[in-house]
C-alpha cells in the first residue's frame, strides 16, 4: 500500500495527491489518500474554514496569514495519532508520499517507533508540488535523513524532474481551442484575479471565471461564464475530487465530480490560457493541458519562484508583461507550442512508484 498524505488547506496540494492515487491504481498499484485535517479537532476545522473566506476577500490579509501560520498537526490529539499508527501498521504501508510538510512530525514519529521495534521502516518520499520548498515544509524543518525528495518543478535546476499526469489524453491543438481565458484564484480564490478579469473583459476577451462565492457571480455579460467548487465541500469530507459546476444566476447549480481528474481541468484544457496566481497545482494543469499560464501576483516567495521558472521554461508570462504586448495572442500561441513539446518528454512519477511497488 502506498500512503499518500495531503492537506485540505490547499487544493494545489490535495488534488495532485488524488491524481497520483488515480494514476497508480490505473497501473495496478494500491494507493490511499489521507487528508491531515481529518485528524484535527472540530474547532480547528471551523477556524480553517473561516480563514479561507477571509483570505479570499482580502489578499493582503492572506499574505500576512501565510507568514504567521502555525503547524496544525500540533493540535492533533495524541489518541488520534496512536489510532492512525495502528492503522498504518495493520495496512502494511510500503511507502509514504508526503505532499504537505505538516505530516512530517507524525510520519517521523511512526518511523521512529518502527525502527525501535527492529523492523524495516517503509521509505518516505517528499513530493514538492512547488519549485522550491513550500511554507508547510519550511515551517516543519528538514525531513529526517534518507527521505527521497521528488520535485514536480525545480527552480534551482530550471527543469521539470518529475510530473504527475493529470490525464493520459493528448493536449488539444491550438486550432481546436475555445477562444476564452480561464481566470481563477486557486483553491481558496485568492489573489487579484477578479480585478484582472475586469481588465481583460474590457479588452474584449471572453472569460471563464472560477468564482469562490455566489456574490462574485454576475449574469449580465453573455461572454462571461462562471463556475464554482461547491462552497459547502471541504477536502476532509470525502475522498473525491472537488464537486464543480457552472453557476447561472437564478438557476440551481449542479455540482459534479470529475472522473480521473478535477472538473476545472476540462476548462483549462479547452482554454487558450489561464490567468491566476502561480500555485503548484496551476503549473501542473498548465503542463498537462499545454495551456499557457498568465501569471498574477504570487502568494508568497515559493509562488514567486514558480513564476520565474515558468517564464524561464517558456511556459508562461506575467500579466504585466503580456499587457505590455497589447495582449498579443501570438505570444500565447508560442508558449502553447513550447508546452506541447515539453509534455511529450515528462518523467512520470506515478510510473516510477508503480514499478517500484511491483519489484
Amino acid at each position: 500500500m502506498i500512503e499518500i498524505l495531503t492537506s485540505g488547506v490547499a487544493l494545489g496540494v490535495h488534488v495532485p495527491g488524488l491524481l497520483l492515487a488515480d494514476r497508480l491504481r490505473e497501473q495496478g498499484a494500491d494507493a490511499e489518500v489521507r487528508v491531515l485535517e481529518r485528524l484535527l479537532p472540530e474547532r480547528t476545522l471551523t477556524t480553517t474554514a473561516a480563514m479561507k473566506w477571509a483570505f479570499h476577500r482580502n489578499f493582503r490579509f492572506a499574505l500576512t496569514g501565510q507568514r504567521v501560520a502555525t503547524d496544525p498537526s500540533a493540535t492533533v490529539a495524541d489518541g488520534a495519532v496512536e489510532e492512525l499508527m495502528d492503522t498504518w501498521r495493520a495496512e502494511r504501508i510500503d511507502r509514504f508520499v508526503v505532499f504537505s510538510g505538516y505530516w512530517l512530525p507524525i510520519v517521523e514519529r511512526y518511523m521512529s517507533r518502527y525502527g525501535a521495534a527492529g523492523a524495516a521502516a517503509p521509505p518516505v518520499d517528499v513530493c514538492h508540488v512547488d519549485s522550491v520548498a513550500s511554507p508547510s515544509f519550511v515551517k516543519t524543518g528538514h525531513p529526517a535523513p534518507g527521505v527521497r525528495h521528488v520535485w514536480l518543478a525545480d527552480s534551482a535546476g530550471g527543469r521539470i524532474p518529475y510530473s504527475i499526469p493529470v490525464t493520459r489524453e493528448p493536449a488539444l491543438p491550438w486550432a481546436e481551442r475555445d477562444r476564452r481565458l480561464l481566470v481563477h484564484g486557486g483553491g481558496w480564490g485568492i489573489g487579484t484575479y477578479r480585478e484582472r478579469a475586469r481588465e481583460l473583459r474590457a479588452h474584449g476577451f471572453a472569460l471563464d471565471i472560477v468564482a469562490y462565492e455566489e456574490a462574485d457571480v454576475s449574469g449580465d455579460d453573455p461572454d462571461i461564464r462562471s463556475f464554482m467548487v461547491d462552497p459547502g465541500w471541504h477536502p476532509w469530507l470525502d475522498d473525491g475530487y472537488p464537486p464543480f459546476g457552472r453557476v447561472v444566476p437564478g438557476e440551481p447549480t449542479r455540482f459534479t465530480r470529475g472522473a480521473g481528474h478535477h472538473g476545472s481541468f476540462d476548462l483549462t484544457r479547452a482554454a487558450v490560457a489561464t490567468v491566476s496566481k502561480p500555485g503548484g497545482g496551476t503549473l501542473l494543469d498548465s503542463l498537462w493541458s499545454a495551456t499557457p499560464a498568465v501569471l498574477l501576483e504570487p502568494y508568497g516567495g515559493h509562488e514567486e519562484r514558480n513564476t520565474e521558472l515558468w517564464q524561464e521554461l517558456g511556459f508562461g508570462i506575467t500579466f504585466a508583461r503580456w499587457a505590455e504586448t497589447g495582449f498579443d495572442m501570438a505570444v500565447i500561441e508560442k508558449l502553447h507550442h513550447t508546452l506541447r513539446e515539453a509534455a511529450a518528454h515528462l518523467p512520470d512519477y506515478s510510473r516510477l512508484l508503480a514499478e517500484e511497488a511491483a519489484s
